[in-house]
């Protein structure tokens, strides 16, 4: 589109459409941007098991797993491992770490976020050597560690899952970069930066000058078209900031979701700044945070209103019992800690998640390193949004 001295150009979503940045940029991306798990293989395995292969892209993605995986279940990967006697020496001194591929029975799991790995621990039920089964041992899972996992999937694993898969299906985060006379569009994918449209407008001063909201209108409606969850407002100087200023009366829907971040350029040099910053890693926390305070402050509401919410394991499996469950609200570890038997409720955790799904209501596992599932945490871990009120 042109308009007098100005002019958009728009680059369609189209496979192949990956702007080439340099190295570093490529690095930063993969590092940033949850890339999405992958699922190299599933197959049923018979009694209701279903064997899966993944490989985890991200920590994320290890956090994910540390919420799948469950004592019971088998785990198998490659590893290393100092050979172990069923004799008096239980290991084989100095020896060194022999490579081998192994399956356990899971007993234990870790996400030790600070060493960017999860630990998988278990008895060895088989191996590429025979003489190991029996013994303890614990996978180190760390990014792009190829591992497969056998279990019965429940409907709440199965959407962490997927929900970890999809992380990077379509772009959820648009870069704009913006200066005077000139403004970028880009989408974060998965190995780069995807260009949306490029913006040119002669502004400023001068015989041909045209006035600023001119450039800034032109860059609404491309953010308008951008399928994205949030915006990342950047650039030079205070362009950017009046920038804002126009679309807080032009699209407040869209400026209610922008974060604005300092750079020196603009364009292909802009965006690596903007990921070298890790601003999009931190806005993607924060829209899965406002998306779960959403749902906490709606059940806060209800409650002082006393209108239609349940709260507590009892109560809320009663409402699920009546099918008057709209959204079920649960925390992580409150759920980890009752399918492992660590837990205190008199009801079945799943058997929750399971009538609420039969019965057309939604299921919304919380994070509970995040303050909204601290929340949730005093209400006993455990909530409920209902269709109506249940005396």
């Amino acid at each position: 589109m042109q308009t007098g001295d100005s002019a958009v150009r728009e680059m369609p979503a189209v496979n192949g459409g990956i702007l080439s940045l340099n190295q570093d940029s490529r690095a930063l991306v993969a590092r940033r941007r949850s890339s999405g798990m992958q699922i190299q293989s599933r197959q049923a395995t018979g009694e209701g098991r279903e064997r899966v292969e993944v490989v985890p892209e991200t920590l994320d993605d290890l956090w994910h797993l540390s919420y799948i995986i469950e004592p019971g279940d088998h785990v198998s990967g490659d590893t290393t491992r100092r050979i172990q006697r069923n004799d008096d020496n239980l290991r084989d001194k100095g020896g060194e770490r022999e490579p081998m591929w192994l399956e356990i029975e899971v007993s234990d799991v870790e996400f030790a976020k600070f060493a960017n790995r999860l630990r998988v621990g278990g008895a060895i039920v088989d191996c590429s050597r025979e003489d190991q089964l029996g013994f303890h041992h614990t996978l180190n899972v760390e990014e792009h560690t190829e591992l497969t996992i056998e279990k019965r999937w429940k409907p709440d694993q199965n959407d962490r899952l997927g929900e970890a898969v999809e992380s990077t299906a379509n772009p959820d985060v648009a870069i704009a970069t913006i200066e005077e006379g000139k403004a970028h569009v880009h989408t974060v994918a998965q190995y780069g930066t995807e260009e949306r449209a490029t913006i040119t407008s002669t502004t400023g001063k001068g015989d041909y000058a045209r006035p600023r909201d001119e450039l800034f209108s032109e860059l609404a409606d491309v953010l308008e078209r951008q399928d994205v969850d949030a915006y990342i407002l950047a650039g030079p100087g205070f362009t950017k900031q009046d920038a804002l200023e126009y679309f807080e009366d032009a699209i407040p829907d869209i400026a209610e979701q922008i974060t604005t971040v300092d750079t020196a350029a603009v364009g292909d040099r802009g965006v690596h700044e903007v990921l070298k910053r890790g601003a999009v890693e931190d806005v993607q926390q924060q829209t899965r945070i406002a998306e779960e305070a959403d749902h906490i402050d709606e059940l806060m509401a209800r409650i002082g209103e006393g209108s239609e919410v349940a709260y507590g394991p009892e109560a809320v499996a009663k409402a699920a019992d009546f099918g008057a469950i709209e959204t079920l609200l649960v925390l992580d570890e409150r759920l980890r800690k009752e399918r492992a038997g660590e837990g205190d409720w008199d009801v079945d955790a799943d058997r929750i998640i399971e009538t609420t799904e039969q019965k057309g209501g939604d299921v919304t596992v919380f994070s509970a390193e995040f303050a909204p599932g601290e929340q949730l945490a005093n209400l006993g871990g455990i909530a409920a949004l209902l269709r109506y009120r249940l005396e």
